[in-house]
């Protein structure tokens, strides 16, 4: 194994356990360092962001992505999914210094869905779109509507969870900047 991953535990599973297929749910978090100046620091670990956010009017617009819906307008091309729904059952932006945090969960996502959102969502945080934007993104279910896809840094799988059968730990690691929600 590369330097870049460690194994904290394993476990022999049953033959029908899938990684991908028997999770429940997924949650991602995208972190955006929002100041005038780049960090040499957070090079490829953060999204950097020049023109400042307002969170507040990015997650009055992250709510509306709440609940099933069809996520046509940020699905990435190239995606192989079925199926465009998906259902969204938690959804935050916050700010803690110059960080701007974007935490979801959801059933399952398309390919690029959380970046094409956060794209969406920096239009609506530097004042360009309103926050009910979002919601005619959805309604419209064509991705060239939408903003940017944001950058790949600053993209965190934040924690998979399945069955309880299964019997697999929780995530065991969270970031001091993530608040428990």
């Amino acid at each position: 194994m590369p330097d870049t991953v460690v194994v904290r535990w394993a476990k022999q599973v049953e033959p029908d356990f899938h990684a991908r297929f028997s999770a429940l749910s997924r949650r991602y978090c995208y972190l955006i360092y929002n100041n005038n100046i780049a960090s040499a620091l957070l090079k490829g670990l953060v999204t950097s962001h020049y023109v400042p956010l307002d969170e507040k009017s990015m997650h009055e617009a992250a709510q509306h992505l709440l609940g099933e819906r069809d996520f046509s307008s940020f699905r990435g091309a190239g995606c192989q999914s079925n199926t465009a729904m998906r259902n969204v059952s938690h959804i935050k932006v916050d700010r803690s210094g110059d960080f701007v945090m974007l935490d979801i969960k959801a059933n399952a996502f398309l390919l690029h869905m959380v970046r094409n959102i956060v794209g969406a969502l920096l239009e609506v945080g530097e004042g360009r779109r309103e926050a009910d934007w979002i919601k005619h993104l959805l309604e419209q279910k064509d991705r060239r509507e939408g903003g940017i896809t944001a950058p790949p840094e600053g993209l965190y799988l934040r924690e998979v969870e399945y069955p309880e059968k299964h019997e697999l730990p929780a995530a065991p690691w969270v970031l001091p900047f993530f608040k428990s929600s």
